[in-house]
């Protein structure tokens, strides 16, 4: 029969069967062929397919035809007899409903009338569960996903112990990402659009120039060397080197007990990430040592994370702050191991000249200008992105605690000879977080031999280079002022803190992390993990009213198996300290100052480079816990990457 005219159903031969070709409704079609086909595969099926009436099959009428398939009583026997040997039987009839919602059946209405027939029917008990399970945890979306855990209420801890398997299947737990994240995306803790901006500023380290994993040998290298040299440190220290996968950046360091470790939002430490030395400190002895696991906030470092005014803790928050960390925990590790008397406050202080001088002698800079290609990770898309913005008659500064010659030669090298005609000012040495506080240090001019020049300053010059100075300042000689100013900065605290609570400017954090995190979250190991540990959270919560020996030895089980899989997530990250962003399922520390200080951010620069320059960033609205179901999808997905869903509160200045 051929099709001659629109809506006319023309039968084709397909192996046998009639496949129904209708031109108005393709997604039909292509449900139908794979209803046909999969009937062909199930016996039963197909005899209750093939004793429809004749003008059924070619009328086209989807509701007459699924309530035939779902009431049969041969089919709803069929079902209530499936023994567990057969589940992906069951599994693609699952699927068949799927596709019978697609089509615009009523499928939910199928499936109470099925199983109200399974019922009638007598079937066994555990089936019957089993089965709702099996239905519940197939449809996707909140409201559904609801309703799937609504059946599991009926069940006892017990039932879905012995059903696990098939509660762990991927087709049948939605998954807590339905969309890959993007590494080069943008992502907003506060609304704000581009087309408000007119100047953008810059920091210089790992904002415009991006150093190579080398860089951090050399200053942990030179470090060692200058702690053996100047402060007499056993030499046997030098046997230590320099491990990229130790540390992670943000955190803490108990300057009185020399330990390293994980704080979250709330100033609790994650245990399991608190290190002496080299080797993980027992739970049980963190609790001792700290009365819980709690530090309170006047332990805590100061606004700018570092240790003073008796605070025992320092925070970690520079990229150039992985070396010290691992050179800490070296030093630690030897003076431990080999039964040293030593002053942990002293080591502290130590360690932490020798990597300010590594900074302050030119150690670094020397190396990096001696071999600039080993060092700096070469990227065009810097050139492009400051191209791109000068283009589009944006002003635009740099302002750096970076030397004149070391800064000139970088970037030379990533952008060209002519960088400087992209740049409206330009500051060198600014000695930042000072720039945005002290008052008194005026600008000086250096000239092209990198000399210092005594003339006052009355005007901030394009092409030229300014060194020292302040912010005060430099607001007044450029009238740049408020949220049409945009700064970009890899530290939270030295670039940003000031900025955003102070002066009023739009910020953005560079966070390189970022990217290799966001590949790690898009593996299909980490959704799978992640999604079984947020169903297990969600089984305890709501299982927890069983108060039987059976269902608590159930839960005990699980709450072991919750553990190990914590442990499993933060491997992927970093096998000491995990994520930067998480610490089991609180944020860090990190990130909430991160979402208290950045507008926005990114992994690089070359971000920008995908938004138009009027793009406005929105963050995401999720709803608070309060706004929440007492079960629901979104009440125990975790939560995602701050801003571009639900990013900490912004807090108070004091905090």
């Amino acid at each position: 029969m051929a099709a001659s005219g629109e809506g006319v159903i023309t039968p084709v031969r397909e192996n046998s069967p009639y496949i129904f070709e209708n031109p108005t409704n393709h997604r039909k079609t292509h449900f139908h062929r794979i209803l046909v086909r999969y009937f062909q595969r199930q016996t039963t099926f197909w005899r209750v397919y093939e004793e429809l009436p004749w003008h059924m099959k070619m009328s086209g009428s989807w509701g007459d035809l699924c309530s035939f398939l779902l009431s049969s009583p041969s089919i709803t026997d069929f079902i209530s007899k499936i023994q567990n040997s057969s589940f992906w039987t069951r599994l693609h009839l699952i699927h068949y409903w799927s596709m019978l919602s697609e089509v615009g059946y009523d499928a939910a209405g199928a499936y109470v009338f099925t199983v109200s027939k399974i019922k009638a029917d007598r079937c066994h008990k555990n089936e019957t569960r089993e089965f709702y399970l099996e239905v519940g945890l197939t449809h996707e979306g909140f409201q559904c996903f609801q309703k799937a855990w609504s059946n599991l209420m009926e069940f006892s801890p017990g039932d879905i112990k012995d059903n696990q398997d098939v509660v762990r299947q991927k087709d049948l737990v939605p998954s807590i990402m339905n969309n890959l994240l993007n590494p080069d995306a943008i992502f907003s803790n506060n609304e704000m659009s581009l087309s408000d901006i007119e100047i953008y500023g810059f920091d210089y380290d790992y904002t415009l120039v991006f150093y190579s994993k080398h860089l951090h040998t050399l200053i942990f290298n030179a470090a060692r060397d200058l702690l053996i040299n100047e402060h007499r440190y056993p030499v046997e220290i030098r046997k230590y080197e320099y491990d990229p996968n130790f540390a992670i950046r943000g955190l803490h360091y108990d300057v009185q007990r020399a330990v390293l470790m994980k704080i979250d939002a709330f100033h609790y430490i994650q245990l399991g990430t608190v290190y002496r030395g080299l080797s993980v400190v027992p739970d049980e002895e963190v609790i001792e040592m700290y009365e819980g696991s709690h530090v309170p906030l006047e332990q805590m470092s100061d606004f700018y994370g570092k240790s003073s005014h008796g605070n025992t803790m320092k925070q970690f928050m520079d990229i150039f702050s992985l070396p010290e960390m691992s050179l800490l925990s070296c030093v630690n590790e030897y003076f431990l191991k080999n039964n040293i008397d030593y002053e942990p406050v002293h080591l502290y202080k130590d360690v932490k000249d020798s990597i300010r001088d590594v900074h302050i002698k030119g150690i670094m800079y020397r190396a990096i200008e001696a071999d600039i290609e080993k060092y700096i990770c070469y990227a065009e898309q810097t050139r492009a992105v400051l191209a791109k913005l000068a283009d589009h008659g944006k002003k635009m500064f740099l302002i750096t605690n970076s030397p004149s010659s070391f800064v000139d030669k970088g970037m030379r090298y990533i952008v060209g000879k002519d960088w400087r005609d992209l740049f409206d000012v330009v500051i060198v040495q600014a000695e930042k977080p000072n720039f945005f506080n002290d008052k008194r240090r005026p600008f000086r001019k250096v000239n092209e031999k990198g000399v210092l020049l005594w003339d006052k300053i009355h005007k901030l010059q394009k092409g030229q280079i300014y060194k020292q100075g302040n912010l005060y300042e430099f607001l007044k000689l450029t009238g740049w002022r408020g949220s049409k100013v945009l700064y970009f900065g890899d530290h939270i605290y030295s670039d940003l803190a000031d900025l955003t609570l102070k002066h009023g400017w739009r910020t953005g954090a560079i966070i390189p992390e970022l990217r290799s995190e966001l590949r790690i979250m898009n593996t299909e190991q980490y959704i799978q993990t992640m999604t079984w540990l947020q169903t297990l959270t969600g089984l305890l919560e709501q299982m927890q009213v069983h108060r039987d020996v059976e269902s608590q030895l159930v839960l005990q089980e699980w709450k072991k198996e919750r553990k190990e899989m914590r442990d499993m997530t933060k491997n992927f990250f970093n096998a000491q300290f995990g994520s930067l962003f998480r610490t089991d399922q609180n944020p860090t520390y990190f990130l909430r100052r991160l979402s208290r200080f950045a507008d926005i951010y990114m992994a690089s620069l070359s971000c920008l480079l995908s938004y138009d320059v009027s793009h406005t960033f929105y963050p995401r609205r999720t709803p608070l816990q309060h706004e929440l179901p007492a079960w629901s999808d979104g009440a125990r997905a975790p939560a995602p990457a701050p801003g571009s869903a639900c990013a900490p509160l912004r807090e108070a200045h004091g905090d």
